[in-house]
């Protein structure tokens, strides 16, 4: 079995050290990780440190995070997998996954989370702490379900996706690549890509990420 690291040692990436039933061996961050981070999982450096490793002998994943849009996370996922890095999934024990969902290979299903049956995941997808997704939702690569959210039956993400934290989304609504939904939204119509939405019900807010955060 290939050895796993970390990318990223921040508040997600501990969030991710919990579903990974102690396999880490160490982590790969621009800076020495705080004091938060397990003193039993040593910092191998910066992205130096991860030229310097064999991607047959290491598999990796990835513990950043996304605030608004995962352009960073999805960034350094591409990046690894052009250097011929294969990336590890990580589901937590107290996950529930039907033996009728398909996660990707690399998914992150924090605990909590629900998957049931007919769910797809796309590639680098995180599933948050607590996220309902039900029958059928179809989730685009590189999108990020936040803790507390409700898909209902039939939703679909495209890729790039952010989903704030308690959002709920009814049922049969197609979301487009790109978009986010703001915290606490509940999203009943379709979102084009791109956009940003937010409120009961949800409607456009537009599609300046400088703005207010989901």
């Amino acid at each position: 079995m290939n050895a796993l690291v970390m990318l990223g040692a921040g508040g997600h990436a501990r969030v991710v050290l919990a579903a990974c039933d102690g396999a880490v061996t160490g982590c790969i961050a621009p800076a020495a990780p705080d004091t938060l981070w397990p003193a039993t999982i040593p910092w191998l450096g910066g992205d130096a440190a991860l030229e310097a490793l064999d991607p047959q002998a290491v598999r990796l994943v990835n513990g950043i995070g996304s605030i608004g849009r995962p352009d960073l996370r999805r960034r350094v996922f591409e990046a690894a997998r052009a250097r011929g890095f294969g990336f590890a999934p990580a589901i937590h024990p107290a996950a529930y996954v039907s033996p009728a969902a398909i996660p990707g290979p690399d998914s992150q299903i924090m605990a909590g989370a629900v998957l049931q049956t007919g769910v797809r995941l796309g590639e680098n997808c995180i599933v948050n702490t607590g996220a309902v997704i039900d029958h059928d939702c179809v989730i685009g690569d590189h999108s990020h379900i936040a803790p507390g959210v409700t898909l209902s039956g039939g939703v679909t993400l495209g890729a790039d996706c952010h989903i704030g934290t308690g959002a709920t989304v009814i049922q049969g609504v197609s979301i487009g690549a790109g978009a986010v939904v703001a915290a606490g939204a509940v999203v009943i119509r379709d979102v084009a890509a791109g956009d940003t939405v937010g409120g009961v019900p949800a409607s456009p807010l537009g599609t300046d990420r400088t703005g207010p955060k989901p």
